[in-house]
């Protein structure tokens, strides 16, 4: 089995593409249980994001999987396989392994160095653990984009100078707000999220740190929407009661979950708005409809425009994380091969320790009593095991070594022809451990 990818984000598709090709709720759960049932994939999670869609699977065959992945996620998202294939890319194996870390440590975000895309990894993990999808190779694999992910956090300074989407987003609210820099960009400003969700709850926290005169929070389901105010200054509002919201607000940040769009042109014209009014959209798909961008006094900031803004973390922060990257790949590139070859290595062992056991059982019978104590016996056999240990230690250290050179198979399988291994037991070793694992 290998780990294949196959995906596109925003540095291969425009955001058009990326907001009809998101999936989450019944449309993710139901691409987990489809992809499940494809006959090259054996595991399998989905990244789903504003800014990528990547479904990660463990395949027995490269071509299939990619051709199974394709169809399935264009099935899903309903676009054709003909529009959806050319903002396809697709890692396999190490490239795969290393796309995942780098994700996971921010390096292939919009704002390189977020924060954000870390924990949306670890809900993709999360949703896929639930619905059965994720085993040993992807849990494992998962588990080390996750401590990649803070290692890098923890030894660079990528996650000082990562500025979140929100912080960028909120920059732009307040050049097109006329705040005059150097001060908190939303202050004295009243700001209206609309949504309950992780990213609403970061909206509320950064319009806080931004200085917000006020925040209301408004939600479908209100329990929600108090959950997320719980403990703060934070008003909540129905949902139904948008319109009214909207016209005490300076900043609208919307970032719902919703199929279509939540703020219309109709809604917005009809409250009696302040000018200018500010939409920061971090929805996808969209929750603002593009012809409110037309009305007077109101400015739409979506994150096409977001995505425009370049990389907020330094060139050797970069170059830090991308050193750290390699080392966690290198240490899961020797794991791997370790792990190929284990079977053989525990094969020989096991031969080893039979024919020391038999040869000090024949030695046991033709002596007696008289000729060795029992104490002689024990010492005896406990030394024929230290040099048969001794002897092993270097060829099945060595060859745990060279697994991963260019043809390292080659030294294990050498081992099981001069040591006349039965293929068997190497085979059987290696589905004891399968089940164990599994």
């Amino acid at each position: 089995m290998s780990v294949l990818v196959v995906g596109l984000s925003h540095k291969s598709a425009p955001v058009t593409t990326l907001e009809r090709a998101a999936v989450s709720g019944d449309t993710l759960a139901k691409l987990l249980r489809d992809l499940m049932h494809a006959e090259p994939v054996a595991e399998v999670f989905v990244v789903s994001t504003c800014h990528r869609v990547e479904i990660y699977a463990d395949v027995d065959r490269f071509h299939a999987g990619v051709t199974a992945i394709c169809e399935l996620l264009a099935r899903h998202c309903g676009i054709s396989t003909g529009e959806l294939t050319p903002y396809l890319y697709v890692h396999y194996e190490d490239r795969a392994v290393g796309h995942l870390l780098a994700v996971a440590c921010g390096l292939d975000s919009v704002v390189v160095g977020e924060t954000q895309i870390l924990g949306q990894v670890r809900s993709a993990l999360k949703v896929a653990e639930e619905h059965g999808t994720l085993g040993r190779v992807l849990g494992d694999l998962g588990r080390l984009a996750l401590r990649t992910g803070k290692r890098a956090r923890a030894q660079t300074g990528i996650d000082r100078a990562g500025l979140s989407l929100l912080s960028v987003a909120v920059e732009l609210a307040a050049a097109s707000l006329r705040v005059p820099p150097g001060g908190r960009p939303l202050a004295g400003r009243d700001v209206l999220v609309v949504g309950a969700g992780s990213m609403s709850a970061l909206a509320v926290a950064t319009a806080g740190r931004s200085g917000a005169a006020s925040i209301v929070v408004a939600n479908r389901t209100r329990s929600h929407a108090e959950r997320l105010a719980a403990g703060t200054r934070v008003t909540v509002t129905a949902l139904a009661d948008l319109p009214a919201a909207l016209a005490a607000a300076d900043v609208v940040i919307s970032c719902t979950g919703a199929a279509g769009p939540v703020i219309t042109r109709d809604m917005v014209s009809a409250a009696g708005r302040r000018s200018p009014l500010v939409f920061l959209d971090l929805a996808m798909p969209r929750d603002v409809e593009p012809a409110v961008a037309g009305l007077p006094g109101v400015v739409v900031i979506g994150m096409d425009r977001i995505s425009e803004h370049g990389t907020a973390a330094t060139a050797d922060d970069i170059a830090a994380v991308r050193a750290i990257v390699e080392d966690e790949l290198a240490g899961y590139r020797s794991a791997v091969d370790a792990a190929r070859v284990a079977p053989t290595v525990v094969a020989l062992r096991a031969k080893a320790a039979t024919v020391v056991d038999a040869e000090l059982a024949r030695l046991a019978g033709r002596l007696t009593a008289d000729d060795l104590s029992k104490h002689a016996l024990d010492e005896i056999a406990h030394t024929v095991r230290r040099v048969v240990d001794k002897l092993l230690h270097a060829p099945t250290v060595r060859v745990k070594e060279l697994a991963g050179s260019p043809g390292g198979e080659e030294y294990a399988a050498a081992l099981r022809v001069l040591f006349d291994l039965d293929p068997r037991v190497v085979e059987a070793v290696t589905r004891a451990a399968a089940e164990q694992e599994g």
